[in-house]
């Protein structure tokens, strides 16, 4: 499993900010900061707050940022791919397409 306080503790250093200026700008103590740094399970929200204060792209680095950059390139779709009409269509036209297979299948 990933360690995401290492990661971002990484990342800060990097950065050059200041960990005062980094807890400032969160709303956080110094202290937390530091703690943050040695928790293996920072939550995402956190994560992505870091983030935008550094100018930092996590997702590179924490998986489950991966997967909320797919949901977002989803969302980029044309309008027509988001109605759970076309949905619905494509659902029955593979279902249609599966049937069509396994009848062959059998037929064989």
């Amino acid at each position: 499993m990933q360690h995401r306080g290492e990661i971002i503790k990484k990342a800060v250093y990097e950065s050059g900010m200041p960990i005062s200026q980094l807890a400032l700008r969160l709303n956080r103590s110094r202290r937390w900061v530091y703690l943050m740094f040695e928790n293996q399970n920072v939550s995402i929200d956190v994560v992505l707050a870091i983030g935008k204060v550094i100018n930092y792209d996590f997702s590179s680095e924490i998986y489950e940022l991966r997967k909320n950059v797919v949901q977002e390139e989803r969302s980029a779709y044309p309008e027509n791919t988001t109605t759970s009409e076309y949905w619905k269509a494509k659902y029955i036209n593979l279902l249609e397409e599966y049937n069509t297979l396994l009848k062959n299948l059998k037929n064989d």
